[in-house]
């Protein structure tokens, strides 16, 4: 798989340049009894780890599904990304102990003009490191290689920040060893909690991309039989593989037969285009008749008074069975959803009481 293969390569990129960057940091933190350039070295040792890490995620999420993970194995990447997080972040507390121990007992670091040259030559390396592997994360949604390249930008401005404290150390010879060690052990153990955030937030399941469910509703209503778009529900298998359901509104007039072909042509059309493997369900609309239109305009007034009601659909007036059935999207923030159901069907039940009415509350799930 080629998604696979990107994210191997970028990855042992990322493995080799950070263990040569760990021998040379370490060799000159030793020597010139920098406790800050040490724990940089730790730092992009804990990189290539992490690297080491997505390479066997990867390897892992490739698996081709089974009978017991018949959605394949695409997840795994996130728990990589997640295990990462959580190195950087044990990283980060190590680094944060041993910068007080210096602060408490200062121990003068001898930088010298090599020992400057070797951290410029490191804040270059990991700036373009960084920048290579987060926009090829991006390009094939990986996080973590999105992950990876951001503690690498990170890397260059902590290396950075230790070449700072070498020039001060060297011209005014005050140290900032043990506080610069702090604040980069600050800063890693943030940046590990942004990543967890994130990646249990992919893990738990999280609203899906609005600029995705928008572009989605807008091809699928570009089908003129189509005259309304609901109820997206996106599930992520893994970055690169989405599952999705979809309710279409068409004229019920419609047979068997042409709602087949439809909802192929649908079917087809969207996994082309944005790779997602989508069901479809149908809502019927009968606005022909003027009676119905304007009950529907009734309901409509009522649920404009309802602040609390984000969207009304699926509107169907079976007159055989005397039956109106509508779906309604009440507001998470909403104190009791099931009651202000329950006034919207009262309200049209006093002016329509000759109907039996069924009514599904949906959930706020995609925008």
């Amino acid at each position: 798989m080629e998604r696979n293969r990107v994210i191997i390569k970028t990855s042992v990129i990322g493995i080799l340049v950070n263990f040569i960057l760990v021998v040379f940091k370490a060799s000159i933190g030793i020597m010139v009894n920098s406790i800050a350039i040490i724990l940089d070295a730790v730092n992009n040792l804990s990189d290539a780890i992490s690297s080491i890490i997505t390479i066997v995620g990867a390897k892992l999420a490739g698996k081709k599904p089974d009978k017991k993970h018949p959605y394949g194995h695409g997840r795994i990447e996130y728990f990589a990304a997640l295990l990462i997080a959580i190195i950087v972040f044990v990283a980060g507390v190590a680094a944060g102990k041993e910068s007080i121990e210096k602060i408490i007992h200062p121990v003068k670091a001898e930088y010298t003009i090599v020992s400057i040259c070797i951290i410029i030559v490191a804040v270059i390396v990991k700036y373009f490191l960084g920048k290579y592997v987060k926009e090829k994360g991006e390009k094939i949604n990986s996080k973590s290689l999105v992950a990876s390249g951001t503690d690498a930008f990170m890397d260059a401005v902590l290396s950075f920040s230790t070449l700072v404290a070498a020039i001060i150390s060297l011209i005014w010879n005050i140290s900032l060893e043990g506080y610069l060690g702090f604040l980069i052990s600050v800063i890693i153990v943030k940046s590990s909690f942004e990543i967890i955030k994130e990646t249990l937030n992919s893990i738990i399941g999280e609203r899906a991309d609005s600029k995705l469910t928008q572009e989605l509703r807008e091809k699928v209503n570009k089908f003129e039989e189509v005259q309304g778009v609901y109820d997206i529900i996106l599930h992520n298998y893994g970055p690169s593989q989405i599952i999705g359901t979809v309710h279409i509104q068409v004229d019920d007039n419609m047979t068997a037969k042409e709602i087949h072909k439809l909802t192929r042509k649908i079917q087809v059309s969207i996994y082309k285009e944005l790779g997602i493997v989508l069901t479809i369900g149908i809502y019927a609309s009968n606005n022909s008749d003027e009676r119905y239109i304007e009950i529907k305009d009734t309901l409509i007034k009522i649920i404009e008074k309802k602040s609390e009601v984000l969207q009304m659909h699926g509107f169907y007036v079976d007159e055989e069975s005397k039956t109106i059935s509508f779906d309604l999207i009440i507001d998470f923030k909403a104190k009791s959803r099931e009651e202000i159901k329950d006034e919207v069907v009262n309200k049209i039940k006093e002016k329509y009481p000759e109907y039996n009415y069924f009514v599904i509350l949906d959930t706020d799930i995609s925008d």
